[in-house]
Order: structure tokens, then C-alpha cells, then sequence
């Protein structure tokens, strides 16, 4: 059995867990009352809600990028809008379906990596930006011993590039991605699997099948 490697923010418990990302919350004031609803892309932005007063946001529903990002905000308390497929271009067309009138807040990453929200801009939707954390490679990531025979999973182009910092993707790895976005950060010269759905689940049933 191959050793498997998930290099993300969450763990698995069939997986060599790397935490690939050290996250900080910026807390920059929002006056959330100028919006009608949130746009949620990842775990951390309901996280860094709750540096917040709950009474000011949690009437805000939420289109959430994922299955995941939605059960985060759905946590907190609060209501989801819609789930996107898991990329964030494909949050356009969601909000490209309500009103140009309505106007929408993204909590966002300092580094993301889809322009859905220039896209609905240039269309004259109203979409504002705070940048509410930001993500730096961790230690974890840059001292981990890969083995050669390694079946290794990528959540984000943010998880590739860390590795690649330090450590080289081998011939002899096995290299899943959990979606597109991810899957352009791998090398050109690197073959891999991209998974099935954007959740680590489906990235593990894949491992659990390679020998």
C-alpha cells in the first residue's frame, strides 16, 4: 500500500495529514449593513467572521463555493444563498442571476485564485472585497520527508506551490488534485488524477484504489 500524503488545511484520517497552509485573520472593519449578501469561497472566511459581532452578518445570506464552504457558514448560524460547483468561476453565473441592484460582499484571501468578481464588475454588479486572511507556506510543509512511492493530494494551487518550494514532484509519486484550479499548478512535465468532486473524500477514494 502506497503511502498517502494530503497536503491541506483539513486532515484525513487514512492520510499522512500536512498542514500546508499557517492562516492569520486580518479583521479589517466591514460595515456589513451596505450589503444584501456574502460570498463565501473557503472555511477560513466563516472563521474569520467570527472575529466579528454575529448580530451584524449573520442575516447576510451566503453563496458558498462548495458543499464545504457552505456547511462552515451554515455552522455559524447562518443562511446559504446557493453552493457553487466548487470553482469559483462558477459562482458567475449564480450571481448573474440576481439583480444588478443587489450588492454583495466577497471575504476573501490577501492571494485568490479566480477573477469571478472582475468578470461580474465589468457586467455592472455591485460585489465589494475585504481581504479578511491570509495564508503563508508552513513549516510543517516545508520539512516534510515525501517518500518516493507516495501517493500525494493537492487541495489548492496555494498547497502545490509550497511544496514545490522545497521539495520536487517524482516520476515514481502519485499525484492527485481536488480540481482544475489546483491542477494548473502542477507542473507541465507532471502527470496526475484529478478528482471527481472538489471534497477530499473523493480524492481519497481515488487513493485508496491506486497501487
Amino acid at each position: 500500500m502506497r503511502p498517502i500524503y494530503l497536503f491541506s488545511i483539513s486532515s484525513h484520517p487514512d492520510a499522512i495529514s500536512i498542514n500546508s497552509l499557517d492562516i492569520t485573520f486580518l479583521q479589517p472593519e466591514i460595515d456589513f449593513s451596505k450589503y444584501d449578501y456574502l460570498i463565501i469561497t473557503s472555511k477560513q472566511a466563516s472563521k474569520a467572521l467570527q472575529e466579528y459581532n454575529k448580530k451584524e452578518y449573520i442575516n447576510k445570506p451566503a453563496l458558498c463555493i462548495s458543499k464545504q464552504s457552505a456547511k462552515s457558514f451554515e455552522d455559524l448560524g447562518g443562511q446559504v444563498l446557493a453552493v457553487g460547483g466548487g470553482y469559483g468561476d462558477n459562482l458567475i453565473e449564480q450571481i448573474k442571476s440576481f439583480p444588478k441592484e443587489k450588492k454583495w460582499l466577497y471575504l476573501r484571501a490577501k492571494i485568490v485564485a479566480s477573477d469571478f468578481v472582475f468578470t461580474c464588475k465589468e457586467d455592472g454588479y455591485v460585489i465589494g472585497e475585504k481581504v479578511v486572511y491570509e495564508s503563508d507556506c508552513s513549516g510543517a510543509i516545508d520539512n516534510v520527508t515525501v517518500q518516493d512511492d507516495a501517493v500525494l493530494i493537492f487541495t489548492s494551487p496555494s498547497s502545490v506551490k509550497c511544496f514545490l518550494k522545497n521539495h520536487s514532484l517524482l516520476h515514481t509519486h502519485k499525484i492527485i488534485v481536488i480540481g482544475k484550479t489546483t491542477a494548473k499548478a502542477i507542473p507541465k512535465n507532471c502527470s496526475y488524477i484529478l478528482s471527481d468532486e472538489t471534497t477530499i473524500e473523493s480524492c481519497m477514494q481515488i487513493a485508496h484504489s491506486l497501487k
